[in-house]
């Protein structure tokens, strides 16, 4: 059974995994479990108080065939949890590595987007990562890029986000195609 570990913050965008959640679990049948820096339960921007299943220590790239991290309001802070570990831990085992919104700045400070194509919410929001030399690899997108296991999305991108995630872990089918699709209605001409 495939298994997605998603990363939660104080401070999480509540809407930026909702949807991959929702999908994958409820109509694809992935385990999802979320994860906080130390367990413990915290708060999304909106006042969503979330319980975690697991601390980030607890994610393992041999049990979990992704990581996936919600962006939010810590990332660009001295509080942001440092994943670089945990991140380069699954990039040697060549799983599914997804960061939204602000947590891209943590596949930046890993040194994860230096050679592949990605985004974020904006080009110079990264470069405040000391290891990022990525930036001739950085696409002003307003949809989620996927190069290889790598996912990467502006925080107004999560049904795009959700979709490349599904297909970077080989789950993009029909199904998913038609319950992604109707999440993305309003937004067809």
């Amino acid at each position: 059974m495939t298994r997605i570990a998603i990363g939660l913050t104080e401070g999480f965008a509540d809407w930026e995994c909702a949807l991959l959640m929702a999908v994958a679990r409820s109509y694809l049948g992935i385990e999802v479990k979320t994860a906080s820096p130390d367990g413990a339960p915290v708060t999304s921007m909106g006042g969503l108080k979330a319980l975690p299943d697991l601390a980030f220590g607890a994610i393992d790239a041999e049990t979990f065939d992704a990581l996936v991290l919600a962006g939010g309001t810590i990332w660009d802070t001295d509080q942001a949890p440092d994943v670089s570990t945990l991140v380069t831990a699954y990039r040697a085992r060549e799983r599914v590595i997804a960061a939204i919104c602000g947590a891209t700045l943590a596949l930046a400070r890993a040194g994860v987007l230096n050679d592949v194509r990605h985004t974020s919410n904006a080009a110079d929001f990264l470069t405040q990562a000391e290891n990022y030399k990525g930036a001739a690899l950085y696409r002003e997108s307003a949809h989620s890029i996927r190069d290889g296991r790598i996912v990467t999305a502006a925080g107004t991108s999560p049904h795009t986000f959700a979709a490349e995630v599904l297909k970077a872990l080989g789950h993009w089918s029909p199904e998913s195609d038609y319950y992604l699709g109707l999440f993305g209605n309003e937004h067809r001409a």
